[in-house]
């Protein structure tokens, strides 16, 4: 479990640089790539995914957990998101993707009208604690998107296990996920 020192605690700008810092040793020791294959795995086993079709992953950066290998399956319909000014669009799988201005990858396509048919929601994190908060890069984007109306996906955050924490602060913006995958197990995803 992540425990982090008394003085950062309640402070989410800290706790990012922390988890970065302790992220980017993670991949210096070459550690992220193996984490990434057993929580896509774990994923492939779950009866969530296998029950599930229309997916929204996100496209890794470097130093991210990688779930492009879920990209194998044939059986299943694929979107990424796409930055929108404040706001996500949720485009589908292509495989033509393009930078935006924070150099991540995303998708050419149109974005889709109907969120309702999303049935799983993969949502980055650098931490995640045990009420399935998480803590992202702070631009609030995936905190915006969950709160629309049309949305019925279950949020699932894939991470690392050492990077779940007891609690993590959050306030009236923060939206909770629904389950956390890890290379170890999931937490709170009812199958």
């Amino acid at each position: 479990m992540l425990l982090f020192p008394s003085e950062i605690e309640q402070n989410k700008k800290l706790i990012r640089q922390y988890c970065r810092k302790k992220r980017h040793e993670l991949f210096l020791r070459g550690k992220l790539d193996r984490i990434s294959k057993l929580i896509t795995e774990n994923i492939l086993k779950s009866n969530i995914f296998k029950n599930s079709k229309h997916i929204m992953l996100f496209y890794p950066l470097k130093e991210e957990i990688n779930l492009l290998e879920l990209l194998k399956c044939d059986d299943k319909f694929f979107y990424f998101p796409k930055c929108d000014g404040k706001n996500l669009l949720v485009c589908p799988n292509t495989g033509n993707f393009e930078k935006n201005q924070y150099l991540i990858p995303e998708p050419v396509s149109p974005p889709i009208k109907d969120l309702s048919i999303l049935d799983i929601i993969f949502t980055p994190a650098l931490c995640a604690d045990e009420s399935k908060f998480r803590l992202g890069y702070g631009g609030g984007f995936y905190d915006r998107f969950f709160t629309l109306n049309s949305l019925r996906a279950l949020k699932i955050i894939p991470i690392n296990e050492e990077f779940i924490c007891k609690s993590l602060p959050y306030d009236k913006y923060d939206v909770a996920c629904d389950g956390i995958i890890t290379q170890y197990h999931e937490i709170g995803i009812n199958t």
